[in-house]
């Protein structure tokens, strides 16, 4: 069987869209039809070289998307053929297997043990959740990387309480589910940073009470007349060392917190005064919100399918028009500041 998928050849290159033989599936390996994927900044760094070296050219990329089980490998109890599925670099229970090697015409192809940007792809079990029956395969793209990760650097990492104030440092796809999250956790006021706009309009729409534009006003000003004694939760989801010293900078001493989630590039480095230790601020880092799969996904997919009065309203969030053939596009929308969440639609024609 063949398929087609975007492939990394070369560092600060376009990706290429590469026909792929699919090999046969072994123990703890799903065969999945990817419907949806969406684009990381993890994604804009890796195609830019900003990541370091790359060991693995050609290789496939996405580590986010949803879709559907064709043939499961041997010992695969989690999912079955039939199953919609939300696929995720997170893992969760299963069997966690390497990734594969596809063959082509071209060369030798590499692929982690979840890749997105294909339309056909070999998953490792433990990178698969099933997806509830209520919940659109379009919005579900999001459970695979940027809700669990914004959604959990409040709740889990910054075990954020009500009546605290939280910030939120970067209003892209992650950091716009941290403006959810603050508000599903009753914090007050939550306040989104961003430099554009139309972002801030959407943080707004998603229950944001304040939202500040760091070029128009002073940021540390404004959160002072907002937080007097330090803002007790901040969230860094811009990947811009200065912005994370500056997230530990504005916490308030005695308890104040501050999460990381953004990715710099490789080599960069944090300046911290260390006053800021003794004044018992805490720099807190996170692997993807300290979310669960097994635990939390279904929490979150209950969210999106507006369980009772809770819904999480996604659709601001991702930036649609976007297949295979414009991916390209997709990243460096994504770079530019243009896009917010792309969604790549694999059911469009190649």
């Amino acid at each position: 069987m063949k398929t087609t998928a975007a492939i990394l050849v070369e560092l600060n290159r376009p990706l290429e869209l590469w026909d792929l033989e699919i090999p046969a599936l072994g123990a703890g390996q799903v065969l999945v039809e990817v419907a949806f994927s969406g684009v990381c900044h993890t994604q804009v760094l890796e195609a830019r070289g900003r990541r370091g070296k790359d060991a693995y050219l050609p290789h496939c990329l996405g580590h986010e998307g949803s879709g559907v089980v064709l043939e499961v490998g041997a010992n695969v109890r989690k999912v079955k053929a039939g199953d919609r599925v939300v696929l995720s670099w997170l893992k969760g229970s299963g069997a966690d297997v390497p990734g594969v090697v596809y063959g082509s015409s071209n060369d030798k192809v590499n692929a982690g043990a979840v890749t997105t940007f294909n339309r056909h792809a070999v998953v490792s079990e433990n990178r698969l959740t099933v997806l509830p029956r209520d919940v659109p395969s379009d919005s579900a793209v999001l459970l695979g990387c940027a809700m669990p990760t914004g959604l959990g650097s409040v709740i889990h990492a910054g075990q954020a309480s009500t009546g605290e104030s939280c910030v939120i440092l970067g209003c892209g796809g992650v950091g716009m589910c941290a403006v959810a999250g603050a508000v599903m956790a009753g914090c007050s006021p939550v306040i989104a940073v961003d430099l554009a706009p139309e972002k801030l309009a959407v943080a707004r729409s998603l229950g944001a009470t304040h939202t500040i534009h760091p070029a128009q006003e002073e940021l540390v000003k404004k959160l002072a007349e907002l937080c007097p004694g330090g803002v007790d939760l901040a969230i860094e989801a811009t990947g811009k060392p200065v912005v994370m010293t500056q997230a530990l900078e504005i916490v308030r001493p005695r308890g104040g917190r501050a999460v990381v989630i953004g990715n710099a590039p490789a080599g960069s480095q944090v300046a911290i005064d260390p006053k800021h230790f003794n004044q018992g601020k805490r720099l807190l880092g996170t692997w993807g919100g300290d979310s669960d799969p097994d635990r939390d996904y279904p929490r979150y997919a209950r969210l999106l399918a507006g369980e009772g009065n809770a819904r999480l309203r996604v659709e601001p969030m991702l930036t649609r028009g976007y297949g295979l053939t414009t991916i390209n596009q997709a990243l460096d929308d994504l770079e530019a500041g243009k896009a917010m969440r792309p969604l790549i639609d694999l059911t469009l024609g190649v």
